[in-house]
Order: structure tokens, then sequence, then C-alpha cells
């Protein structure tokens, strides 16, 4: 269950997001706003994390990416996602520079807003899923420039290639898997855009959802790959290349 703030200053666009929340399986609405500054007091106040904000942009006083802006600048724990609402196309860029999850425009009707919750839960599924233990063993430290930087949490992390076990691709986001750190690093980045930036002797994609690190397979089963307890499936798709990879060690 996702815990909302609806914020928006049209009493009528307020009404609407209020009402798309009730009607939407997994959502709870915890407060709706008129205004900025009043969430900001609500979230000081408030006793259990909110999850998404719903938020319209031209506001009086503090805008909708101001206050974005203002979450993301706080220490601590990350703060709520934020989801646009707004009537205004031109502001798109600068909510993909704060990590929006989505961005409506409106008017925008109930299956675009579904479309934003669907994001906004596959992220949530991802970061909430369950840590396996890592294996015992520290990774090697890497040469110098052997590594990435992702975005996550507002920052950019630098990422060593040796230390990455496996990545999870989930719509928009990917969980990177490493042997370092038992939590997964949750990135604002497509599967797709890490495969083209990892080198291919050390890094595969072995199905849509998921790249393995070559070096950190323990096993291979049928259909399925062994990486520490995490057991991953191969799909037919990428079956063929991940054979002419095993050929070459028989």
């Amino acid at each position: 269950m996702l815990t909302c703030y609806a914020v928006d200053d049209e009493p009528l666009a307020l009404q609407t997001v209020c009402e798309f929340i009730a009607q939407t399986p997994g959502l709870t609405l915890a407060g709706k706003f008129s205004s900025a500054l009043q969430v900001l007091r609500a979230l000081q106040q408030a006793e259990q994390p909110v999850d998404v904000l719903f938020l319209d942009i031209q506001m009086p006083n503090l805008n909708g990416l101001e206050l974005a802006r203002v979450l993301a600048s706080r220490g601590g724990a990350p703060g709520p996602r934020v989801v646009f609402t707004t009537a205004y196309s031109q502001f798109a860029l600068e909510s993909y520079q704060v990590e929006a999850l989505d961005y409506l425009v409106k008017p925008f009707d109930y299956e675009d807003f579904l479309r934003a919750v669907h994001k906004a839960q596959a992220y949530y599924q991802l970061l909430r899923r369950p840590v396996p233990a890592p294996p015992p063993a520290t990774p090697p430290a890497a040469p110098a420039g052997d590594y990435l930087y992702v975005k996550a949490d507002y920052q950019l992390v630098r990422v060593v290639l040796d230390d990455i076990t496996l990545i999870e691709g989930l719509d928009d986001y990917a969980s990177i898997h490493r042997r370092s750190d038992a939590r997964p690093l949750l990135t604002l980045t497509t599967l797709k855009a890490l495969e083209e930036k990892l080198p291919a002797q050390r890094f595969m994609r072995v199905h849509r959802s998921y790249i393995v690190g070559l070096n950190h397979i323990s096993s291979v089963g049928r259909g399925t790959i062994q990486i520490g307890e995490q057991s991953i499936p191969v799909s037919e798709r990428y079956r063929a290349a991940f054979d002419a990879y095993l050929d070459r060690w028989r």
C-alpha cells in the first residue's frame, strides 16, 4: 500500500486527483493540500512516511518544482517520490532533473494516472524487496577507471564493476546488486541503458529483466544461473549467446 498526498491550488484538479487515488487499489490518500508550504509542514509532522506526492507545479509562494528540490536536498532517508500534475508541458526536462516518477499534463485521464501509479508501485516493489545475504568473500579492489557512476537518491554514486553481481530491471528502474553491500542500489536508469555502458566481456544480458556479472556465476542449471543465493532465469531470446559463452570454457 502506497501512502499519497494530493497537492494542487485548483479545487477541481485537486478533487480529480483525490477521486483517482480513492478508486485505485494499493493507494491511500493521507492528505490533500492547496499549497506546497502546507505539504512541507505536513511532512514534518507526519507519523508515517509518505510515498508519493501527486504535485501541481504552478502554485503561489513555493511551486512544485521548488518543493521537489527542497525535499531532495534534505538529509536522512529518501523522501516521497513525485508525480507532477500540471497544465504546462515546458517543465518536463526540469522534472527529470529532480527525478520525478512521472509527468502528467492536464487534462489527463484515469489511464494516464494509472500508468504513473504503476511506475510508483514498480519503484517501491524493488526498494522494499527483501535483501538476500551477500556472499562472504570481499571483492578485490578494481583498477583505476574500472567503474561507472549512476544516479541514486538524488546523487551520483560510484559503482565498481567487479563489485556488481547482477542487475535487475523493472520498467524505468534498475536494481544493482553488489557483493560489498547487502542492499541493492536502486537507480532511475533502464536496463538497456546500463547494458550499453557495461563491458560485454564481463556482463551479459540473459533475460529481459536481468544482466549478470559473468565472474560471479557460481553454477549453471537447466535454464538458470546461480549467483550467490539467487537463481536467475535464462530466457530463450538470450540462450544462444549465453550457451556460446559457456562453450568457450568447456
